[in-house]
């Protein structure tokens, strides 16, 4: 199952696309999707599950939290500040989160830093991989 929320079919084909990638070629892979920070929406996902709307929402609001929550804010800006970094760029790049059956993967994409993918693996996962795979992924797809 498929979905994309955004108008402009240039970002959104190219949205679907990383999204493909990641489904197909990261391993293990048991759902993959892509989060806008900006709107807090999750632009589209692939799943092998049917999962209700509602924990789909949660989900880019979560992944919002855990990157751009208050409290993160604040330790990149006390970071920024003891180093006297005046960019906008933020510190916290990727988050490796493992549950009780699965290993969630979140990676800002690079020139974009608005835009979050997200990969769910089985936990058996070889994180190592999981990675190395998403991370050339992301990169092949950094127009976004």
């Amino acid at each position: 199952m498929a979905t994309t929320k955004r108008m402009n079919s240039g970002f959104s084909d190219r949205v679907m696309g990383l999204v493909k990638s990641l489904r197909s070629e990261t391993p293990d892979c048991l759902a993959a999707g892509v989060v806008d920070m900006a709107t807090g929406m999750l632009l589209s996902y692939e799943t092998v599950d049917n999962h209700p709307a509602e924990v789909l929402d949660l989900l880019a609001g979560a992944t919002l939290d855990l990157f751009q929550g208050r409290t993160v804010v604040m330790i990149e800006d006390i970071f920024k500040e003891r180093r006297g970094v005046s960019s906008d760029q933020h510190y916290f790049q990727e988050i490796l989160v493992n549950s009780d059956n699965l290993t969630h993967l979140f990676v800002r994409m690079n020139e974009n830093q608005d835009v979050v993918a997200v990969v769910v693996c089985r936990k058996s996962v070889n994180v190592g991989m999981l990675f190395a795979q998403a991370r050339r992924v992301v990169k092949e797809h950094s127009g976004l």
